[in-house]
């Protein structure tokens, strides 16, 4: 009797491409964001043009740990941005909310409770005015724009009348200190770490967790996103929480950079926000967007301000560099679209 045919095994060796099939190289390549790549090379052209034009001020690493200091402040508030321009939404709130929680936690009253009444109270300033903003425009049918832009007149208000237009001095030895030398974690200021970790956070969020995905479905379409089981009005909700969350942690490290606070806190920081998410790849009508992309625009923009102050160039000629860039970002972002 013969022995039934037994099925052909599958081959396990490992042959060479194909023409048409791609090699490991290619496919690895396939993979690699070509955005984070491009905005990486303009860093790169930044720090080579920095140290052609002021090689020892530049290059010192005083200045580059200031680079860094100053990218963290605005770089906390543009993460919490991000997710929010994901969603489809807008938030031009957010440096009077920075403002508003400055102010609110370095009153005498707040500073008699301390290092942690400070941070407390900047937080809860923070997430109390995310609050608002969430309640109007999910529940109360509001715009974004309209929303946040009367939380931005409603905050700078407030402001001024806590401050009634004078500086606040911090006296609390505990976060003062956080801004010294003697305070450095192997050379790193204590707001990169605090901004490294918001950052690495945010990436988290949105890359490995359903409110990530919730966050993306919302802003490609909510319609569909409701249709699919998600609580659209509720995710709006929290994305404008974490906003406003950001903006108190942000307004905290502002306090710490700056030893005081200030009506005047935040000024523009809704427009550096939005320009570094944009230039960063996300979608200003949402459903796409990387928290890497906007922590390079953050660092891009605070590269060009600092090469700009060492070179002794008018403010004028940043802001029409800044806007030059933000032109081209939006440009690149319509042609990929389209093809």
């Amino acid at each position: 009797m013969t022995q039934p045919a037994s099925p052909a095994r599958p081959v396990t060796e490992k042959s060479a491409p194909a023409d048409g099939d791609p090699g490991p190289w290619r496919s690895l390549a396939a993979r690699v964001d070509v955005r984070t790549l491009s905005l990486l090379g303009v860093l790169a052209a930044l720090v080579v043009i920095g140290g052609v034009t002021e090689p020892e001020a530049f290059l010192d690493t005083d200045n580059l740990q200031l680079i860094l200091t100053q990218a963290s402040v605005i770089g906390v508030v543009t993460v919490g941005m991000t997710f929010v321009i994901i969603s489809g939404g807008i938030d031009l709130s957010v440096g009077a909310i920075v403002a508003l929680a400055s102010v609110w936690a370095t009153t005498v009253a707040t500073q008699d409770y301390g290092f942690a009444g400070i941070l407390f109270t900047a937080v809860v300033v923070g997430l109390g005015c995310g609050l608002v903003n969430g309640l109007l425009i999910a529940y109360g049918g509001m715009v974004p724009f309209i929303a946040t832009l009367a939380m931005l007149a409603s905050g700078r208000g407030l402001a001024l009348e806590i401050t009634d237009g004078k500086t606040q001095m911090v006296t609390v030895d505990g976060v003062l200190k956080l801004g010294e030398r003697d305070s450095y974690v192997l050379g790193i200021p204590p707001l990169v770490l605090v901004f490294a970790a918001v950052t690495a956070v945010g990436w988290l969020l949105l890359n490995r967790t359903t409110f990530g995905r919730r966050s993306v479905a919302v802003g490609g379409n909510a319609e569909a996103a409701r249709l699919a089981g998600i609580d659209v009005r509720r995710q709006r909700l929290y994305l404008y929480l974490l906003s406003g969350l950001c903006c108190g942690i942000a307004a905290f490290l502002l306090i710490i950079l700056a030893g005081s606070g200030q009506n005047t806190n935040g000024n523009l920081y809704e427009l550096d926000a939005i320009a570094a998410a944009i230039i960063g790849g996300t979608l200003l009508s949402g459903g796409r967007g990387t928290i890497t992309g906007s922590v390079l625009g953050v660092l891009i923009f605070t590269t060009i301000t600092n090469i700009f102050a060492l070179n002794n160039l008018e403010t004028a000629v940043q802001q029409i560099a800044k806007g030059a860039i933000i032109v081209a970002a939006v440009l690149v972002q319509r042609r990929s679209a389209t093809t």
